[in-house]
């Protein structure tokens, strides 16, 4: 029984897609194909999979439908988070996803998942991604302070989402813990961050985020061992299609 995470797989069987670098990056090029067969390789009946956002580019539920039966049909046992193109996904309407989509999917918003003895955790998170100004050298310079202060009440407010979380599962006795985000913990001007400081907190054991595709943004971010806690990138054409093994 195995612990595995991968997000960004943005389906698109029923909704336009506008991305450029999904419609002509060759890492693209037939992913749901690519990923459905490293799925079957990989991940039995008795394994978890956690999907860390950006499951669809549909608006809503009708634009998703083959999508979500696309991830149904996966092996395994399913986990979401929401991730930020999520727009089928409206938060204060979890519970009834929830209870449409039981027992095949489990939408994972103030609340935990077990696995074994950890408590999964996760929620959106977001992070401050300017617009960033810059010199003649490609070097940061100065950013949009109106948009800073926007993103730091969104901080806010997932910060809290992501206690919540926590302390439900440790209120049932929880002790350890696989922290899920779909945005990176720490933006591009940040050594640490609030949730890097929950993480350390709660004595989670991994911390696992996505949202970070397109060769120039997979480093933007922690990977690897920091202050005891260790960070993955678990988007999809950062993988290569290939699910990764949490646990």
């Amino acid at each position: 029984m195995s612990l595995y995470a991968i997000g960004d797989l943005h389906l698109h069987f029923q909704s336009v897609l506008k991305a450029p670098g999904q419609l002509h990056g060759r890492v693209w090029k037939n992913h749901e194909q690519k990923f459905l067969k490293n799925c079957r390789r990989l991940i039995t009946p008795e394994d978890t999979l956690v999907l860390a956002g950006d499951h669809s580019w549909g608006k809503n539920l009708a634009e998703c439908g083959e999508d979500l039966q696309y991830i149904m049909d996966l092996p395994g046992r399913k986990i979401l988070t929401r991730g930020n193109h999520d727009m089928f996904w409206d938060v204060k309407k979890t519970r009834q996803l929830n209870e449409q989509f039981s027992p095949a999917l489990t939408f994972l918003q103030d609340s935990y998942e077990s696995y074994r003895d950890y408590a999964i955790v996760g929620t959106k998170g977001f992070t401050f991604e300017g617009p960033f100004y810059l010199d003649r050298r490609g070097r940061i310079t100065g950013w949009d302070e109106r948009e800073e202060e926007r993103a730091k009440k969104l901080v806010a407010r997932e910060q809290a989402r992501l206690r919540k979380s926590f302390d439900l599962a440790k209120k049932d006795g929880y002790r350890k813990f696989i922290m899920f985000l779909h945005y990176p913990p720490t933006s591009i001007l940040e050594q640490r961050s609030c949730f890097t400081d929950m993480a350390e907190e709660y004595g989670a054991e991994q911390v696992i985020y996505a949202h970070c595709h397109g060769e120039s943004r997979f480093h933007d971010s922690i990977m690897g061992e920091f202050r005891g806690v260790r960070y993955s990138l678990v988007s999809g054409d950062y993988l290569r299609w290939n699910p990764l093994k949490v646990l």
